[in-house]
């Protein structure tokens, strides 16, 4: 290969060492004439492009890495529960569920481990109930009698701190239980009604953004999760969702403090040991 009508500058840590413009063959080893008197070996030039094309090699590694990884994270978000087209959301959920660290399901995208002493990475029943929840985008309507889980609380705060509207409706009987989270939810700014009827509002559901239902025998605490044998209903079926917002929204509606005063805490109380 001749370059006598092409010149070019070899670059070594950003300064220009030869400039040439012609070559000549000596014993079948091409040799580089370059001005200033100097001579650029096959050896020399070989071991440059080899550092070239690692260099390039190690960026486009790193590249991919990261986008491999971007991808996954906005795989993640925009279809949370698998590629769209396979018809609605069915899911059943069974409990008591194993105990083990949920972590990752607030922090998807963390680079650190948890250093909990519980198992990671498995998916139960409780972590897939808790990704649905936290699966909101723009509202959750949390229909439910009683309401003590610090995790489901960690959760419904998370959705609160995101923007996400947050309105909870549960019996005015468990609002002062030990460990009922309905405080927190109020200290929060979350809006919370109980009803104002004689008997009590044993519902347990909620629904995501208006369009997947979350319901069954689960009370929203840490008995019923890790304790008792319940079951919990997730699903997009419209069918059945409808009617679930139609009820809670009847419910809040007609709960306002505006139209009616609620029974007193002791009223609901004393027909508990009825």
């Amino acid at each position: 290969m001749c370059l006598e009508k092409h010149k070019v500058a070899i670059r070594d840590n950003n300064q220009f060492l030869f400039h040439f413009s012609s070559c000549r063959t000596l014993n079948k080893i091409t040799v580089l004439e370059v001005h200033g008197g100097g001579k650029l070996s096959p050896l020399h030039i070989v071991k440059m492009s080899v550092v070239g094309t690692v260099k390039m090699v190690c960026v486009g590694a790193v590249a991919l890495t990261l986008s491999v990884e971007w991808f996954s994270w906005l795989f993640r978000r925009i279809w949370p529960n698998g590629l769209p087209g396979r018809g609605p959301l069915k899911e059943v959920l069974f409990f008591p569920t194993e105990v083990a660290c949920i972590e990752h399901v607030f922090n998807p995208d963390s680079p650190f481990p948890c250093p909990c002493s519980l198992p990671h990475g498995v998916q139960t029943s409780f972590s897939r109930l808790l990704a649905h929840i936290l699966s909101a985008s723009s509202s959750l309507d949390v229909c439910m009698f009683a309401f003590t889980s610090m995790s489901l609380s960690r959760a419904v705060l998370a959705l609160q701190t995101r923007g996400v509207t947050v309105r909870i409706f549960t019996d005015v009987a468990y609002i002062l239980i030990t460990g009922s989270q309905i405080g927190a939810m109020r200290k929060a700014g979350i809006c919370v009604r109980s009803d104002s009827g004689a008997v009590h509002m044993h519902h347990k559901f909620a629904v995501v953004d208006g369009r997947r239902l979350i319901t069954g025998s689960l009370n929203w605490t840490m008995t019923a999760i890790q304790s008792n044998k319940e079951n919990v209903l997730v699903t997009e079926e419209t069918d059945l969702v409808q009617p679930f917002i139609a009820e809670f929204k009847r419910l809040w509606d007609v709960n306002d403090p505006a139209r009616r005063h609620p029974p007193s805490v002791t009223e609901k109380t004393d027909s508990l040991d009825e």
